[in-house]
């Protein structure tokens, strides 16, 4: 049964967002052993084993030294603890499967089946981007039978670059963040019991617009903002302060239906700068599937598919008067709005996702298998006979 060995920037354990999404449902058909970025400053080279749902296996390799992510002087040694563990399990039989090309120097020595770019972000446009990301992209681009663009954006800026781009922009799993009867009541409490809340789950670093956040509490310090997920490549000083802003840190995936529940907006306070400009963000749909009114600055893979059904402000005034209008619409409205996301989200899942991907696979591998046939063929027919001497020209 053919493999995906998946290299990957992202940690499975942090946010849950599109790699556990569409590998947790790829490993259905597909093995996936999940090769995450080193851990620094290990007293040896070795490789931890996790299993976070059938059919994953992560990697999490612990290194001596004390370079941060995919760096050339972990290559080597990489290599070494993959191909052992390739060996010992008799995985021979693979697809390589990339979301950050910063580890396309592993590819060397593996005879793979296939290769996948599933381009989740502009990598290049994010804070400390290594300086060889651009090359290793080319050099990914060269070698990747498929790619596959998370949101409009991203697939419109790499679709001339090779022959074999499809847009797959992230999806929804529905049925997770479905209302319950009942939910907003049994919410864990954040902030005061009778003040409303708008809320933000997801990554806090150098996409959220923190003055946007600081103003929006400094405007109504009658609601309370609640922010959810991990601070990283920001400093923590930087987060503004107030008694009705409420940093909650990381919180599990299967916690979030309880926190949105409790919520009256769900918030997407994005900054315009060079790190959203592609952006597509995941959470648009958790959010409309949660059925919760959703304010947003102008990203484009929001603007675009979601006008009407998302309320778009691009200033602090415009975002407060957003979500004051969201919490005073009348019965009717919320319940045309109900229906308007309803239909939003009948439209897509992770399910569908992963299916397509695995029809696109599977039209590499047919193709493969007739070209090779072919060639069998070809090798097998006898050659035309050989002319006499004298009828050589």
């Amino acid at each position: 049964m053919t493999t995906l060995i998946v290299f990957s920037h992202l940690r499975w354990n942090f946010v849950y967002q599109r790699p556990q999404q569409l590998l947790s449902r790829l490993a259905r058909r597909f093995p996936v052993v999940f090769l995450e970025e080193p851990m620094q400053g290990a007293a040896a080279d070795t490789l931890e084993c996790l299993y976070p749902c059938a059919g994953v296996e992560v990697l999490r390799p612990h290194l001596h030294g004390g370079a941060s992510g995919f760096h050339d002087d972990h290559i080597p040694t990489l290599r070494m603890l993959l191909a052992h563990h390739l060996e010992t399990h008799a995985i021979n039989d693979y697809w390589l499967w990339f979301y950050t090309p910063m580890a396309m120097p592993l590819a060397t020595g593996l005879p793979a089946g296939g290769v996948v770019y599933d381009c989740m972000d502009e990598l290049a446009a994010f804070r400390h981007a290594p300086r060889q990301l651009l090359q290793r992209e080319n050099a990914l681009f060269r070698q990747a039978d498929l790619v596959f663009a998370g949101g409009q954006s991203l697939y419109e800026s790499k679709r001339d670059r090779h022959a074999a781009v499809h847009c797959l922009p992230s999806s929804v799993d529905a049925a997770h963040f479905a209302p319950v009867a009942g939910a907003a009541a049994r919410a864990p409490a954040t902030g005061r019991a009778d003040a409303p809340r708008i809320g933000y789950y997801g990554v806090i670093d150098e996409r959220m617009d923190l003055e946007l956040i600081d103003a929006l509490a400094r405007a109504r310090p009658d609601w309370d903002i609640v922010m959810v997920g991990p601070v990283v490549k920001i400093d923590p000083a930087s987060l503004p302060r107030s008694a009705n802003l409420h940093w909650l840190g990381q919180r599990d995936y299967a916690e979030l239906p309880a926190l949105v529940a409790g919520w009256d907006v769900c918030m997407m306070p994005f900054a315009l700068n060079e790190a959203t400009r592609f952006i597509s963000p995941t959470k648009t749909l958790e959010y409309l599937a949660a059925d919760k009114p959703v304010v947003s600055t102008p990203i484009r893979d929001v603007v675009e598919p979601y006008a009407g059904v998302v309320a778009i402000a691009a200033t602090p005034a415009e975002f407060v008067a957003a979500c004051e209008r969201a919490l005073a619409r009348t019965p009717g409205e919320r319940r045309a709005d109900a229906d308007a996301r309803t239909s939003v989200v009948a439209g897509t899942s992770w399910d569908k996702t992963a299916a397509r991907m695995i029809e696109l696979i599977d039209e590499v591998r047919a193709r493969r298998r007739r070209h090779a046939a072919r060639g069998s063929v070809q090798q097998a027919s006898p050659l035309p006979p050989a002319r006499p001497a004298s009828a050589v020209a």
